[in-house]
């Protein structure tokens, strides 16, 4: 009788859309990350709600220093989010979003400052209130020029800001994730913006995980544009 795949085997043998040097980063950090867990079961959970991928990305974050960014408290065109997406997060970042914003709920949150911000800013000082518990995308976001960000955040394409590379080696190991756990667990992305306007809305988080879930094509959709961001640099 053959042995069932252990998670190793599953990891080692999933597929993601990504470039191979990415998917290989993305594919090293969860089967090291799994191979510290002990308990089978927690590991498949951390992979399930995205916790894996989190720490890989924010590892990978803490062991850079870019330079001359224009980046600072208060400057907030950044989160002037497109759509009404704003971002792919998480289950387990829409969690600790959602925990972190829900206590402010029924006061102005950024909307107030602009129609499209993202609710966990403060709409006096645009500074974001959930700073500890922000998302990749937010973390991974950086520009070189303030004048770009606001130029972007209007609807036009200049150089300046980006996202670094562990944002995409983060989207990799979501997507390696959710090819290894088929048919065993879900693994699913949520919307940001509607995470975060669900809890200063006083929306529960069952129901707000509930109306922020992704179709499964987005992260598919995703992972393409960040291999095409890749690819253009």
């Amino acid at each position: 009788m053959s042995k069932a795949p252990t998670l190793a085997d599953r990891l080692n043998k999933a597929r993601t859309t990504s470039t191979p040097e990415v998917s290989d980063r993305a594919k090293r950090g969860l089967v090291a990350y799994i191979g510290a867990q002990p308990d089978t079961a927690r590991a498949t959970k951390d992979l399930a709600d995205g916790t894996a991928a989190t720490g890989i990305g924010r590892v990978a974050l803490s062991g850079l220093s870019p330079q001359g960014l224009a980046c600072a408290d208060g400057c907030a065109f950044c989160c002037i989010l497109s759509g009404a997406d704003g971002g792919t997060i998480t289950e387990a970042e829409a969690v600790a979003l959602h925990s972190a914003l829900a206590p402010l709920a029924g006061q102005p949150d950024g909307r107030a400052w602009h129609p499209k911000a993202c609710p966990s800013l403060d709409p006096e000082t645009r500074s974001c209130r959930a700073y500890e518990a922000r998302p990749m995308i937010c973390r991974a976001y950086v520009s070189t020029d303030v004048e770009a960000c606001k130029s972007v955040s209007e609807g036009h394409a200049v150089p300046g800001p980006g996202t670094l590379g562990p944002y995409h080696t983060y989207l990799a190991a979501i997507g390696l994730s959710r090819a290894a756990l088929k048919g065993v667990k879900r693994v699913s992305t949520y919307a940001l913006a509607q995470v975060a306007a669900a809890a200063v809305d006083g929306v529960s988080l069952d129901d707000a995980l509930e109306r922020a879930r992704h179709k499964t094509t987005e992260l598919d959709a995703e992972l393409k544009r960040s291999k095409r961001d890749i690819s253009s640099v």
